[in-house]
């Protein structure tokens, strides 16, 4: 049974940090499509990042040179350090994985998310 579980969210200052940790379990998240989403109130979910199951990143312009998705294969865990946080960040994050070994399209699975508000 699939299962992520983030954490690491919570409130600070515009130009703080934050690192959000996702635990998956039930798949091996090495050889998956992983990626973080948020979703802001009034707002569609918008893609924040993504890896692939052979380390590649991408990011959506926003967030690029501040957010670092990454892997920590031993614990089976999904990171994004995020870095000079700004209030538009205010959001619900949200940690997926996709497809096996092909990173594209939509996501298959989805955590319940954990709350990041970044105030001015």
């Amino acid at each position: 049974q699939v299962q992520l579980e983030e954490s690491g969210g919570g409130s600070v200052q515009a130009g703080g940090s934050l690192r959000l940790s996702c635990a998956a379990s039930g798949f091996t998240l090495g050889t998956y499509c992983m990626g973080w989403f948020r979703q802001a109130a009034g707002k569609e979910r918008e893609e924040v990042a993504r890896i692939s199951a052979a380390g590649g990143t991408s990011y959506t312009d926003s967030v690029k040179g501040r957010f670092t998705i990454s892997r920590d294969i031993a614990k089976n865990a999904l990171n994004l350090q995020m870095n000079s946080l700004m209030p538009e960040d205010t959001a619900m994050y949200y940690c997926a994985v996709g497809r096996r070994y092909i990173c594209g399209g939509t996501m298959n699975y989805w955590g319940q998310g954990t709350q990041v508000t970044v105030s001015s």
